[in-house]
């Protein structure tokens, strides 16, 4: 009488209870009730192009866009902006998240500039909160501007991101020609004559551009106007 036959090599391992493999569930779990950045292998970086970073507070935390809180990111803006080969151009501060235009002479500068610039906030922000723990919700998201053109679009994008979002009505106040909440006081690219009182005493927070793309080459495309939001999406 002959053996029961065995079910093909891919069945039994289907049917084996263990770890490993292809399955429902596997991969590495968000940190918190969703996803907020893919964790796929990041894009290669070129010192040529300069890059928009997001990055997005935890849940629960106290808003941003107070004076001791704004305070105290400049600070840490100031003693972060230039190391490891990585350079803080500009930037804007929101209630629950920061949007930063960022220059790198690599990958690996790129990512080690923006851990010890945040690690830097988080301890300066847990000290004013006097409070223990993480800061920041899962991975940060960057994007490479390798045109003139989206270099400009991300420059309108972060300068007058809370005007964006004051015009929606989502509980964001400008009331000043700029943003002061930004890096926007010390932009050179706007066609108006800006006249703010006091800025001549306040330490610029962050550096001035190396790369062509963001001194030269997305003007362009024409000056960004002060009141010219960023397109909706």
């Amino acid at each position: 009488m002959n053996p029961t036959p065995k079910p093909p090599l891919h069945r039994q391992v289907q049917n084996q209870v263990g770890h490993g493999g292809r399955r429902r569930g596997a991969g590495r779990k968000p940190k918190g009730a969703v996803a907020g950045v893919s964790h796929s292998t990041r894009a290669r970086h070129s010192h040529r192009c300069p890059a928009h970073v997001t990055v997005k507070l935890r849940r629960g935390l106290p808003l941003l866009r107070r004076p001791s809180e704004y305070a105290t990111l400049r600070r840490a803006f100031t003693k972060g902006a230039d190391r490891f080969g990585f350079r803080l151009i500009h930037y804007a501060v929101l209630n629950e998240h920061m949007h930063f235009v960022v220059e790198a002479k690599d990958r690996r500068a790129l990512t080690r500039g923006l851990q010890g610039l945040l690690i830097r906030i988080a301890k300066a922000l847990n000290k004013l909160w006097r409070r223990k723990g993480k800061v920041f919700f899962d991975r940060y998201h960057d994007r490479m501007l390798p045109s003139p053109r989206e270099v400009r679009t991300a420059l309108r994008y972060v300068l007058h991101n809370a005007k964006k979002h004051a015009a929606q009505g989502r509980k964001v106040r400008v009331p000043w020609q700029v943003d002061l909440f930004s890096s926007a006081p010390w932009f050179d690219g706007f066609r108006e004559e800006l006249h703010l009182r006091g800025m001549d005493v306040v330490i610029r927070p962050t550096v001035l551009a190396r790369t062509w793309l963001l001194r030269v080459g997305w003007r362009r495309h024409g000056l960004i106007g002060v009141n010219e939001l960023p397109a909706t999406g």
